[in-house]
């Protein structure tokens, strides 16, 4: 690992830290500067330490907070051997790891998605939950090149976006009402895909014409009538 490399690293380390100290704040105080001054005075750091690790305040914060999830989310798939799975499963359970890393920080969550919600937020919005599709692919073993790349994460995009919605109001015990609406996303998306898949294998099928008369003939049977 180059010097760079180390140096990226402790300042990933650093940020985490304080971003990790904000949190337990979020829940009454959002990603704000009221949450910032009560982590700075946890970790008894001067609040312009967290100035400088996040210039762009809370969408800087949001940012490692998403990051930090994928990170986790791909080392438990791993621990969890999702390649040893059929690749339904491996989705699904993709998914509903991506949520369950969420679980402690609920309120966060949804602060943060109304935070990039905001106009001047999508395209961050929509760079995170690619970037998060995307993490989720490579991790259960897609290996595809071709258009097949963008709308396997276009598809994936939506369910995962559906069901991280209905996650934030679900109050079901243990989430059980999410996993039976992400059960329901994967399959209409299985369905939409065995679809698919049948009909390109209909479209490499040669046409079969031998059973119709040739055009002469045709022409002939029509003009005698």
């Amino acid at each position: 690992m180059s010097k760079s490399d180390d140096n990226a690293t402790i300042e990933r380390e650093h940020q985490t830290r304080l971003m990790e100290a904000v949190l337990p704040h979020v829940l009454f105080d959002g990603w704000g500067p009221k949450a910032v001054k009560a982590a700075a005075a946890d970790l008894k750091e001067d609040v312009a330490t967290f100035d400088l690790a996040f210039p762009n305040g809370a969408v800087d914060m949001i940012r490692l907070f998403v990051e930090n999830a994928d990170d986790a989310m791909e080392a438990e798939l791993e621990k969890r051997d999702v390649l040893s799975l059929k690749i339904r499963e491996r989705i699904t359970l993709a998914i509903r790891v991506r949520l369950e890393l969420y679980a402690m920080h609920k309120e966060a969550v949804r602060r943060a998605v109304n935070i990039l919600s905001l106009p001047q937020n999508v395209p961050l919005s929509l760079k995170l939950t690619a970037n998060t599709v995307s993490r989720m692919w490579w991790a259960t073993g897609d290996t595809s090149s071709d258009f097949n790349w963008y709308t396997k994460r276009v598809t994936l995009a939506g369910v995962y976006g559906a069901t991280l919605l209905y996650w934030l109001s679900d109050k079901s015990p243990g989430h059980e009402k999410t996993w039976e609406f992400l059960d329901r996303r994967i399959e209409n998306v299985m369905q939409v895909e065995t679809a698919k898949y049948k009909c390109r294998e209909r479209l490499k099928e040669k046409p079969d014409f031998s059973h119709f008369p040739s055009p002469k003939r045709f022409w002939r049977n029509f003009t005698d009538r």
